[in-house]
């Protein structure tokens, strides 16, 4: 397995993390807990959504580099979506 190939495995482990906070608010939902405790988890959610995004965009600049690629465009793309993730 390539490096790339494991950061991808890790990634989609953080995604099936987030998928499981998504069940657990919407089981909170259900049972009717306490709006605080539901909006920590969405927060924790989101916070766990926005690191899988920056390790895309920095996955993307390394990627630039290794292939030497113009790292004025690269570097513009990855803040064109960095300023689209916030």
């Amino acid at each position: 397995m390539t490096s790339s190939r494991l950061e991808v495995e890790r990634l989609i482990d953080r995604m099936k993390r987030v998928e499981g906070q998504a069940r657990g608010v919407q089981r909170m939902l259900q049972e009717g807990r306490p709006c605080e405790e539901i909006v920590t988890q969405l927060v924790a959610m989101r916070e766990a959504i926005a690191r899988v995004a920056m390790q895309l965009i920095g996955g993307h600049l390394e990627q630039c580099l290794a292939e030497n690629m113009d790292m004025d465009e690269a570097l513009k793309k990855a803040t064109d979506l960095m300023i689209r993730l916030s």
